[in-house]
C-alpha cells in the first residue's frame, strides 16, 4: 500500500468484498490503513534517527579516544634529557692533591714498618719519602709537561744512595687516571722489594 497526495492506493490485496473495485472501503478501514502507514513511516524515521545518533555517538567516542591518546603521547613522549656534559679534566696539581696523594698515603700507611711517610707534589713531580725498618726510601714520579697524558718517568732511591735512572712510567695506559698512578707507584715499590708484591 502507499499514500500519494492524500489518497491511499492498495495493491496485492486478496480478493475481498471490502477491497473489490466495486466496493468502497469504510471509514474505519481507511482509518486503520492510514494508521498503519503512519506507524510504518514513524518506525522508519525512528530507525534512521537511531542509526544517525549511534553513528555520531561512535564518531564522538572515537574522536575523544584519539584526543586522549594524543594527550598521553604528549606527556610520555617528552624530549629525552641530554646527557650531562663531562666534567673537564682536573689540572694535574689538583688531581694529585685530591685523588692521588690521599689514596697512595692510605696504601703505604697500611704496610708494616713504614713510618715518617711524606708525600707532596711540586714542580710537576710527585715525591714520596718514608722509613722502613730504619732505612730511608724516596721515590719520584715525573710529569715534565704538567699533564697526566704527557711523558712520564719514575725514579727511586734507597739506603740513602743516589737516585736511580729515570724510567718510563704509565706507558701502557692509554688514558691514565689517578688510580693508575697509585697502582703503578705501588708496583714499582713492590718490584724493589720495599713492599710486598702480593696482598693477602
Amino acid at each position: 500500500m502507499a499514500a500519494t497526495g492524500g489518497s491511499i492506493a492498495l495493491w496485492n490485496c486478496p480478493s475481498s468484498p471490502y477491497f473489490s473495485h466495486k466496493a468502497r472501503p469504510s471509514a474505519s478501514t481507511l482509518s486503520l490503513v492510514v494508521n498503519l502507514v503512519n506507524q510504518r513511516r514513524n518506525l522508519c524515521c525512528l530507525a534512521v534517527q537511531e542509526s544517525s545518533t549511534s553513528t555520531s555517538a561512535v564518531a564522538a567516542e572515537t574522536k575523544e579516544k584519539k584526543e586522549v591518546k594524543k594527550a598521553e603521547e604528549g606527556t610520555t613522549a617528552a624530549p629525552k634529557p641530554k646527557p650531562a656534559a663531562k666534567a673537564p679534566p682536573k689540572p694535574l696539581p689538583q688531581l694529585m692533591e685530591e685523588d692521588v696523594i690521599p689514596s697512595l698515603k692510605s696504601t703505604l700507611e697500611a704496610q708494616e714498618d713504614i713510618v715518617e711517610l711524606e708525600l707532596s707534589f711540586n714542580d710537576n713531580k710527585l715525591e714520596g719519602s718514608f722509613l722502613k725498618k730504619g732505612i730511608p726510601y724516596s721515590f719520584w714520579a715525573f710529569f715534565p709537561e704538567g699533564s697526566i697524558n704527557g711523558p712520564k718517568g719514575f725514579s727511586i732511591s734507597s739506603y740513602g744512595s743516589g737516585v736511580s735512572t729515570v724510567e718510563p712510567f704509565l706507558v701502557d695506559e692509554k688514558k691514565p687516571t689517578a688510580k693508575h698512578v697509585v697502582f703503578w707507584v705501588e708496583k714499582r715499590l713492590a718490584a724493589q722489594g720495599i713492599i710486598p708484591v702480593w696482598k693477602d
